[in-house]
Order: C-alpha cells, then structure tokens, then sequence
C-alpha cells in the first residue's frame, strides 16, 4: 500500500509517498511543491493542484494523509494556508484517495512519542524510522514524511 503524507502551505506544499507492506515501512519519495509569490493567489492554487495531480497520477497512492490547519499568529498566513488546503483536500477528493486529516500535534506524538517534539526530535525519529542516512529536508518534505508515517493505520473518510 502506497500511502501519500501532505504538510500544506501556498508557497511550499511538503509531500512524501511512503510504502507500507506486512509491517515493513519504506519511503519512495519526498520533497516540495512550490509557486511563485509573485503570481497571483488564483494561479498559485491552480500550480498547486496540477503539480499534487501530477505527484498523484505518477505514484497511485492507495491514500492520502494531511495536516489540519491548527493554529497560526498570523490570520493573513493561516487565511492562505486554509485555501491551499482547500485546494489539496479537494484535488485528493477528486481522484478518489482516502483522507485523514492530522493535527500537528497527533503527528508529533505519533512519531515520537510527545506533542512537544521539536523539528530536529522529529527528523531524527523519522531518521531512525526510515533507516536513512541524513535527516529528511527540506523541513516541509520531512514533515509530510511524518503525516504519511502517521496515515499507515488511520481512520480514513472516503471521498
């Protein structure tokens, strides 16, 4: 089973694709989708769900793992991110994968065992995890690795 993790952003959108079989855990892919902040909010969603269809279409997961928007100081930033998940949310609704929707918190615990983990706890944990060399980067990619740790035995809404 191919599972596909997803840490949302406008400017840079995380994506990891992982396969799990019998307990056997590996990563496939990870890194970033990104849109040009000079263009317009409209075509920088659009980029966004052609290059997530394109990740998609390449890798068939079998579903899909997202963060929940949680919390942001900045309600311009959480306002973006909201309609960058928007699009992603209905971009893996329309080609049929499963979802489940994470807090940061719940990934946090999931893969190291605390909510207060920070990025580096996390890096090594998934690190160990995967059996990798170096830490995961860039820290969106390594954070939608956790998200598609965490999405191996969640509680799937089907689209």
């Amino acid at each position: 089973m191919t599972i596909l993790g997803i840490d949302p952003g406008i400017a840079t959108t995380g994506y990891a694709l992982i396969t799990a079989e019998k307990g056997n855990i590996q990563g496939i892919r990870w890194g970033c989708i990104t849109t040009p902040p000079h263009d317009h909010t409209a075509m920088r969603l659009h980029a966004l769900h052609e290059q997530l269809r394109e990740v998609i279409t390449t890798y068939r997961p079998h579903r899909a793992a997202i963060e929940k928007l949680f919390f942001y100081n900045n309600a311009k930033t959480a306002m973006v991110v909201g309609e960058a998940r928007g699009v992603i949310l209905m971009t893996l609704h329309a080609m049929k994968l499963p979802i489940l929707e994470l807090t940061p918190l719940e990934v946090k615990r999931a893969v190291t065992g605390s909510g207060a983990a920070d990025k580096k706890q996390m890096q090594k944990m998934l690190t160990l995890l995967f059996k990798l060399e170096e830490p995961p980067q860039p820290d969106d990619a390594a954070d939608a690795l956790a998200i598609a740790y965490c999405g191996v035995s969640g509680a799937y809404a089907m689209p």
